[in-house]
């Protein structure tokens, strides 16, 4: 069974860092893709940025210079820097990761990062 664990979020002040780790229970190349999402109260979970199997890198706009979505492959992470943070960077942000050969997607328990103004 596939498990993703997440951990390194947190309160900060606007402007402030964060870095967001994620280790998978298996080998992380054996996934297409890995990433994180993030979900804000009533509404939907959205793609923040993500890496392929290849090292491929895609980030939304809204963190593009900003964010940083980074691998270990010894270590089966996927890691999410954080810079510059915003209050509306606030939510639960979540780890994913893609099946190689089906359409099934893994998810972590969720961290949440809370930003202040």
């Amino acid at each position: 069974q596939v498990r993703l664990v997440e951990s390194g979020g947190g309160s900060v002040q606007a402007g402030g860092s964060l870095e967001l780790s994620c280790t998978t229970s298996g080998n992380i190349l054996t996934f297409a893709a890995t990433g994180w999402y993030r979900q804000s109260p009533g509404d939907q979970r959205d793609l923040v940025a993500e890496i392929s199997s290849g090292g491929e890198t895609n980030y939304v706009d809204f963190v593009k210079g900003r964010f940083t979505i980074s691998r270990d492959n010894a270590k089966n992470t996927v890691l999410l820097q954080m810079n510059s943070l915003k209050p509306e960077d606030t939510a639960i942000y979540y780890c994913n990761a893609q099946s190689r050969y089906t359409n099934v997607q893994f998810w972590g328990q969720g961290t949440q990062v809370t930003v202040s103004s």
